[in-house]
């Protein structure tokens, strides 16, 4: 196989399509595997060799190993991904995934905490760093990536906005309440000592969030301390569940669909209106243990 073309469809979608670095080194997983398959279970070394049925088969062979059919639909989204690149380009002259169809997933609904939940977990003890960043995490909707990444110069107390860089490089600016504007400002003189005093806060300054060394939060960080948070409700949760809370809770308290899509960042409102059904969910639970009382 010509390696040249995968780093060059790599390229293309840090530099044109601007995806992040996790999602190009998933496609760059996804494709050296298949590519693999081919050249050990049928001895293909050559991309115009590849067919249909090829690609076919490795769906089958990726069923077989137990994959769940979300891993398998993402997989073979990258292959399509990469063949189309090629075909655009005029590297090969038919496009052997261009009818292959993906296996089909259930979509489930996300995880949520209730009000009542959420206001337990930030009214728990946390240190002055960890509640502003749990009020922030909740008041915008933030991905991980975006809160771990978020910058000092995009974060306004005094107007309560803070701007971040989504999915496709594309910029949202999202509006904070009092409660996490007071957290952030009682973290902000903190966080001024710990710059004044530590060498490495000083090279990570630009960023809002660091740890007491100095050091610059990560997702493992988040995911733990999200983790460890959920044990005050005897809950199992993770940054996407206060993601999806912070969603349902918008909705059930009549904010727009199209609001929360642009808070979201979701390009297409078919992903947004998911909360919805969770929320009439919600409507239906909450009116059964009403009237069966």
């Amino acid at each position: 196989m010509d390696i040249s073309l995968i780093s060059d469809y790599l390229s293309y979608l840090e530099v044109e399509r601007a995806l992040s670095k996790n999602t190009i080194e998933a496609y760059e997983n996804d494709i050296f595997s298949f590519l693999e398959y081919l050249s050990n279970e049928m001895k293909i070394d050559d991309i115009s060799q590849i067919k249909r049925t090829h690609i076919s088969s490795y769906n089958r062979h990726l069923a077989s190993k137990g994959i769940s059919p979300v891993s398998i639909v993402r997989k073979i989204a990258s292959i399509k991904g990469f063949f189309r690149y090629l075909c655009i380009n005029s590297i090969i002259e038919k496009n052997p995934a261009l009818a292959l169809t993906s296996p089909k997933v259930t979509k489930k609904l996300p995880k949520v905490i209730s009000v009542k939940e959420m206001e337990k977990l930030l009214s728990s003890h946390l240190d002055i760093m960890e509640k502003a960043l749990f009020e922030l995490f909740y008041a915008t909707g933030l991905r991980v990536s975006e809160l771990v990444n978020l910058e000092i110069k995009n974060t306004n107390i005094k107007t309560g906005i803070v701007k971040t860089m989504g999915k496709g490089s594309k910029e949202r600016i999202i509006p904070i309440g009092s409660k996490a504007k007071s957290a952030l400002k009682a973290y902000f003189k903190e966080r001024e000592i710990i710059i004044l005093t530590n060498d490495l806060a000083k090279k990570n300054q630009k960023y809002v969030f660091l740890k007491s060394n100095g050091a610059k939060i990560n997702r493992q960080y988040v995911y733990k301390f999200i983790h460890n948070l959920g044990k005050k409700i005897e809950k199992n949760i993770s940054p996407h569940t206060i993601r999806h809370s912070f969603a349902t809770h918008l909705l059930e308290n009549g904010a727009d669909l199209r609001v929360v899509q642009e808070l979201l960042g979701h390009s297409n409102i078919v992903t947004t209106q998911l909360y919805t059904h969770i929320s009439k969910k919600r409507l239906r639970e909450v009116y059964f243990s009403i009237n069966s009382n």
